[in-house]
């Protein structure tokens, strides 16, 4: 059984019972407003139904594997996450907990970087554990949160490197499978 709905000007609307076993049940609710669906390719279907600043989805990304560098070469992390927007309009709040950060003997420190596929988006660890002493120095965490705008509705790939400052000891993150965590939320603009 179908229910249709006949325009205020013209056309129509048809309300039609999907083809299921059993009970579904679609409760409206009792305020006035505006039903936001998703088309049949699963996209929301104008971005305008939803007011500026909506979180449209949100992706997570872990790694707990020791990862160490005695270089100032940056070195991937291991911590990673991809979302494909669904606006090219839409913002990228990208939240780093970047944790079981250390450095070795020397006088060094730890440089952690957030990049956007292949480009260096904020530096937000310079010099963590930066110490004048060759006495191994435990920093815990480094956090950043970074507003981006990637202008794509492609595939998107954020990641942390990690360089040692002297370039002659050893930093490193994730120590003792401390676990780092990565989050990526599209916020409607």
């Amino acid at each position: 059984m179908s229910i249709v709905l006949v325009g205020s000007t013209s056309g129509s609307v048809t309300l039609q019972e999907p083809a299921v076993a059993g009970t579904t049940v679609l409760t409206l609710p009792a305020v006035s407003g505006t039903v936001i669906t998703t088309g049949t390719t699963g996209q929301v279907i104008d971005s305008g139904a939803l007011p500026i600043g909506s979180v449209l989805q949100v992706v997570n990304g872990t790694n707990s594997t020791t990862v160490t560098s005695s270089t100032n070469t940056y070195v991937d992390t291991g911590l990673t996450a991809t979302i494909t927007p669904k606006f090219s309009t839409s913002k990228i709040l990208v939240t780093v907990h970047q944790n079981g950060v250390s450095k070795s003997t020397n006088d060094t420190a730890a440089n952690i970087q957030l990049l956007r596929g292949a480009a260096v988006i904020s530096y937000f660890s310079g010099y963590a554990g930066q110490t004048s002493s060759t006495a191994v120095s435990s920093v815990g965490s480094v956090s950043t949160s970074y507003l981006d705008s990637p202008a794509t509705t492609s595939a998107t790939t954020y990641k942390t490197q990690l360089a040692s400052v002297s370039n002659n000891a050893i930093v490193g993150v994730q120590q003792v499978s401390a676990m780092s965590t990565i989050t990526l939320m599209e916020i409607a603009a």
